[in-house]
Parts: C-alpha cells; structure tokens; sequence
C-alpha cells in the first residue's frame, strides 16, 4: 500500500468535523472519533513505552508491532460497517488475540504469582507500562460506549481487554520479574 501526504493542513476539519475512511463527515465530538483519537493517545504511550525499551529486544519488537496493530486498529474503527466504501473495509482479526495471548504467558511464565496488588511505578519502563495500561483501559471504554450505539468489530474490544492485560505483566517484566514492583501497603 502507498500513502501519500502532499498537504498536513487542510483547513478540513476547522469548524468541528472529520472525514472518516469512507468520505463521511462527522461531528469531532462524536463517539466514534473520540474512540480513534484514544487509540491514537495510546499509540502515542506505546511509543514513549518502547523508547525506554531495550532496542533490539523482543519487547521492542513486540511493541513496534503493537503500534501497527493500533494503527490498523484506528484504520477498522475509521470506516463504519455500515459504509458505503466501494471497497470492502480491511478488518483486524482475532489472530491479535491470540498472539497478546502468547505474549502475555510468555511474560507471566518468568513472574512469581502476585501477593498484592502493584502500584504504577518501579522503572521508568515500568510506569510507562502501566501508562499504556491504563490508556488501554480507556480506549476500551471509549470502545465500549461507541459500540451500545453502532456496529464495530468486535475483536477490537478482544485486543483492547488483552492489550491492558500485556501491558500489566510487561510493568512486571521491567520490574525485574515482579521483584522490584511497588507493592500497595494498605492503610
């Protein structure tokens, strides 16, 4: 596929409204671009995230992948199921669930089991982690309320539930393993 941006400003988008993939106009304020500009939010973490990463690395790795699945992501919730694009919509599919889903075990399987619950902090790849979860969490919320009122692919809230999960065990792993996780002390 060839992108190709001649001009950034536009002027489009002035007086409140998008253009979504299919050529529509939308309001800025609806829950549709509210639900794309969270997962841009979230890819924009995940960048500082895998800055702090060790370049190299299969969490490097993993990361850079997740910004392109955010980014495919951004692209599914662009275009409406019920659009009338001449072509047919690209789709995420539930093979991203499955892969967070090995990601995720892969991590977990180095960590002890939890014996309370973890702060955000720890190292800076930690927080960051744990920026990108809680991002994660409202993205999906913001999915969530898109989804009551139109159709979206439902996978997306799949990858959105998986991803705040990954992001929990990935602070784990920059914590050495859960060794140096900030513990909540109660009272």
């Amino acid at each position: 596929m060839s992108i190709r941006i001649d001009r950034v400003v536009t002027r489009g988008g002035d007086a409140g409204q998008t253009s979504l993939g299919d050529g529509s106009r939308v309001s800025k304020g609806t829950a549709r671009v509210e639900a794309i500009g969270s997962l841009d939010e979230l890819n924009a973490v995940v960048g500082v995230l895998r800055a702090h990463s060790k370049e190299g690395s299969a969490v490097y790795a993993e990361l850079m992948h997740m910004q392109n699945l955010l980014f495919d992501m951004g692209a599914d919730l662009c275009q409406p199921e019920t659009t009338t694009a001449k072509k047919t919509p690209r789709r995420v599919s539930e093979t991203a669930v499955v892969l967070l889903e090995e990601q995720i075990a892969g991590l977990q399987a180095k960590q002890a089991p939890l014996t309370s619950f973890v702060l955000p902090g720890g190292s800076l790849a930690a927080a960051w982690a744990h920026m990108a979860r809680t991002q994660a969490r409202k993205t999906e919320r913001c999915c969530v309320v898109l989804a009551e009122q139109e159709n979206i692919n439902p996978v997306l809230l799949k990858i959105l539930n998986r991803l705040s999960d990954y992001f929990f065990v990935l602070s784990r792993h920059f914590n050495n393993d859960g060794q140096t996780d900030v513990l909540w002390v109660p009272g």
